[in-house]
């Protein structure tokens, strides 16, 4: 059947023609017509395909641009590109290609700095890849995954000591802008114990991916890492592929047995990228501008993450959320909040007084920590937190002079032991502290 005869036929007829000639045979696929494009949405017609699936788009020219089924309605397929479309015209021929979304994984990954296909961005020639992995991952059944028994070893001491981190966990790292995020990803890249790093810079500037890989991460940093970088500019599309290829990797890796530490730079860029495709193809924003969807994604996401199944290793992930205009009720913080075992928050206030790493202390949690620690960890932790917590309660009485010496024996202590709580607080952007350095920092800055 031709294009213009099947334009000519009816809606039950075009669908009669899907049926009958479109048999899970591979190589029977049907050409189909792009006849509009709004915004970076292109809407096709003749031809059929599921949602998720690749399609070409050819330019008059013979080339062509990759685009992903992400929608249809009625007999029309909503098509997001993953690369450029300067040149597409009107009429241009669409063909569904076959097989999953696959990419190519191994070890050679390690060192390199590559896009959301998987092509290198850096000088070092192509890659030899070992495996072909589903973009989307495979489900791992809740109860077959390994508990969370290991602490795992970030290098910042206040995170190791009073936030400690699990091997399998899922982490918020919670921040406005210019708090540094990024700083404080690449302290925990360079220093982790983890075996592998997998770092996803997901909508950042092009200039912060060329700074981090330089400078946050340094070549020794790069050396056991594998960075996916999908700078802002890039399609909406291709900055979700970004987050996806970035947690593809990590879960190949843990699937070698190897314990993986996936940090993601930010969630919130992946929020954004999903919220673009579904209000391009209608879907009816709900929260502040986002769809719903937004909101099934985000899971969908994070729950790749965590332990593997017996046999296998971890992954331990930490995502950014930024918070737009330091608000913590922004809707994808409040979501990521729900669907993280913690959040480590990173306060304004705090980068504007000089202390950096800025963790605010007490907005922080680490949900499974508890059980990762001793007794004797987990008194002096709490310790810390109620003396840091009583300093602040009472700061401003401190501060004008209102507060009397000896009225309250603990805010006297608070007070004696602020200068240490600071101290420890405090870490240098080049100055690791192992697990054990950590412990005995807190337990010196209490004695």
């Amino acid at each position: 059947m031709s294009f213009q005869n099947y334009l000519n036929t009816s809606l039950a007829e075009r669908f009669s023609f899907v049926d009958d000639h479109l048999p899970t045979a591979p190589g029977l696929v049907v050409e189909g017509r792009l006849v509009r494009m709004i915004g970076m949405t292109l809407e096709v017609v003749g031809t059929y395909a599921p949602i998720g699936a690749r399609c070409n788009v050819f330019h008059p020219s013979g080339d062509s641009v990759i685009a992903e089924v992400v929608g249809f309605h009625n007999d029309r397929l909503f098509l997001m590109p993953v690369g450029e479309t300067h040149g597409l015209a009107p009429n241009a021929r669409v063909m569904p290609m076959s097989g999953g979304v696959k990419v190519a994984v191994g070890f050679s990954m390690l060192g390199r700095v590559i896009d959301g296909r998987g092509q290198p961005l850096d000088a070092k020639g192509s890659l030899v890849t070992d495996d072909l992995v589903s973009l989307t991952g495979n489900r791992i059944n809740p109860l077959h995954r390994q508990p969370i028994l290991q602490p795992l070893d970030v290098g910042v001491k206040a995170i190791n000591s009073l936030l400690t981190i699990g091997q399998g966990q899922r982490m918020g790292l919670i921040a406005g802008t210019g708090v540094g995020k990024s700083v404080l990803l690449g302290m925990m890249t360079r220093f982790t114990s983890a075996d592998v790093v997998v770092v996803g810079l997901i909508g950042e500037r092009g200039r912060e991916v060329n700074d981090f890989v330089r400078q946050s991460l340094g070549e020794d940093g790069l050396k056991r890492a594998v960075v996916v970088a999908t700078p802002a500019d890039d399609p909406p599309l291709m900055r979700m592929h970004g987050a996806m290829l970035a947690t593809a990797i990590a879960e190949y890796f843990r699937d070698q047995g190897l314990n993986v530490l996936l940090l993601m730079d930010s969630l919130t860029r992946f929020a954004q990228a999903q919220r673009e495709i579904a209000l391009a193809i209608g879907e009816p924003p709900a929260s502040k501008g986002y769809p719903p969807s937004v909101f099934a994604k985000l899971p969908q996401l994070v729950e790749r993450a965590g332990n593997g199944k017996e046999g296998s290793g971890s992954i331990t992930a930490i995502y950014t959320v930024l918070a737009e205009g330091d608000d913590q009720s922004d809707p994808v913080v409040d979501s990521a909040r729900g669907v993280l075992d913690g959040h480590i928050v990173l306060s304004r206030a705090i980068a504007d007084s000089g202390r950096y790493p800025a963790i605010d202390i007490e907005s922080s949690i680490s949900r499974v920590m508890i059980e990762l620690i001793t007794k004797d960890q987990y008194q002096q932790a709490q310790k810390f937190k109620k003396l840091y917590s009583l300093y602040q309660q009472n700061q401003d009485l401190i501060s004008v002079g209102a507060y009397r010496k000896g009225s309250n024996p603990e805010i006297d202590l608070a007070i004696q032991k602020q200068p240490q709580l600071m101290s420890f607080l405090s870490q240098a952007i080049d100055e690791r502290f192992d697990f054990s350095q950590s412990l005995l920092a807190l337990k010196k800055a209490l004695s």
